[in-house]
């Protein structure tokens, strides 16, 4: 056994501000450029220490905020503060073997740290943490296991995301391109089709607990869904609070700091199991007889969409919208019957991602099993 200090160098990255952002230069990574939750680059054109330099196959690791290692796969880019960058400088280490037990390390303390909205590793306890170390012979033959498959799981999320696009090409296909409206739909405000809007509470961490019914929160809600994973359970209080901030079938949830305009529609079954929205995100109930709520989900996460949450951004520090900018948010407005097929088209196309979901969760299974083996019975050991 070691401790990850004694495997690698880790390099933080730079505390890039607002005022070196530019629209030229190198791209400067951020936690949300590595877990996909951008939807924008940040750039700088400037002088800097080639050590913030990152490029091709380089391996970082998110220490704030969401932990994670990732193997970066973009151009020659800027790291930003809160993420490592490994320099493999100290000991004989397969790379893969390592970004693999990482992972595994990751998680666990990710589960382990406090506080439901912030992870955090100090530097002191991240180099602290075991490291199973066996010759590099044994490293490789792990390593080898784990890529072949992790390399299935990849091939899994690509048949999802390509499930995505095709449902993108569909509403292209049947609206026309949202933000040249060639079929010259009307186009109103939002708010003249909204029945009632509110935000989601604050302060509810007191409410949590092992089960009961479930707060949605901003990691919950992206690419037009909602997702089950990670739910938190709350016992909720019976006041009018609580009642306001209740979602209800068909609901439309954006989210609106941080990360803004990530959507998903309530289903059924959310509804019926009783949940509720933290204050990241705001809860639209539609005149369903005019707007889809899915339809719409789909044209606010469209570029028409994305470009005007941008525009209404109100701080460019922090990013935030209100209800007027919710109210003023502009869309095409065709037939309330070709937006219902439309929505007929993406239950048919979840059907297909349910069940490369389930194989995909198959092999999660089996990885997570593998690394148990390998990392986790062996950590134990060395403990001992």
């Amino acid at each position: 056994m070691a401790r990850l200090g004694d495997i690698a160098t880790y390099i933080n990255g730079y505390a890039f501000k607002p005022d070196d952002w530019s629209n030229r230069g190198l791209p400067i990574i951020r936690i949300q450029d590595l877990t996909g939750n951008s939807y924008q680059a940040n750039r700088y054109d400037g002088e800097y220490d080639p050590k913030y330099e990152v490029l091709e196959g380089d391996v970082l690791i998110s220490w704030s905020a969401s932990l994670g290692v990732y193997v970066w796969k973009g151009e020659k880019a800027l790291l930003n503060q809160h993420i490592f960058k490994v320099l493999f400088n100290k000991i004989p280490i397969n790379k893969s073997f390592f970004v693999h037990q990482v992972q595994d390390i990751l998680e666990k303390a990710s589960s382990e740290t406090h506080g439901a909205t912030m992870k955090h590793l100090t530097k002191p306890v991240f180099d602290a943490l075991p490291f199973y170390l066996p010759p590099v012979e044994e490293q490789n033959r792990i390593a080898v296991i784990l890529d072949k498959v992790s390399g299935l799981i990849a091939l899994r999320e690509q048949q999802l995301a390509k499930l995505d696009e095709l449902v993108k090409a569909r509403f292209v296909e049947m609206f026309g391109d949202p933000v040249s409206n060639p079929k010259e739909w009307p186009i109103h405000q939002l708010s003249e089709y909204i029945q009632f809007l509110t935000s989601g509470s604050r302060g509810w961490a007191k409410y949590f607990s092992e089960a009961g019914e479930l707060f949605i929160t901003i990691k919950n809600v992206k690419n037009c869904k909602i997702s089950a994973d990670n739910f938190q359970h709350i016992m909720p209080p019976d006041n009018v609070e609580a009642k306001r901030t209740k979602v209800q079938e068909g609901d439309l949830l954006i989210s609106i700091t941080a990360d803004l305009g990530r959507t998903g529609v309530v289903s059924k079954e959310i509804a019926d199991y009783g949940a509720y929205i933290n204050q990241h995100l705001t809860c639209i109930r539609l005149d369903k007889t005019i707007l889809d709520p899915l339809y719409v989900a789909y044209y606010m996460e469209s570029p028409a969409g994305k470009k005007q949450f941008e525009s209404k951004n109100q701080n460019a520090v922090k990013a935030g919208l209100n209800f007027n900018s919710i109210n003023t948010l502009r869309l095409m407005i065709p037939p309330i019957g070709i937006q219902k097929d439309f929505s007929i088209y993406v239950d048919a196309v979840e059907k297909c991602r349910l069940t490369a979901q389930q194989g995909l969760d198959k092999l999660e299974t089996v990885k997570k099993a593998l690394m148990q083996e390998y990392f986790a019975t062996k950590a134990k050991i060395g403990g001992n």
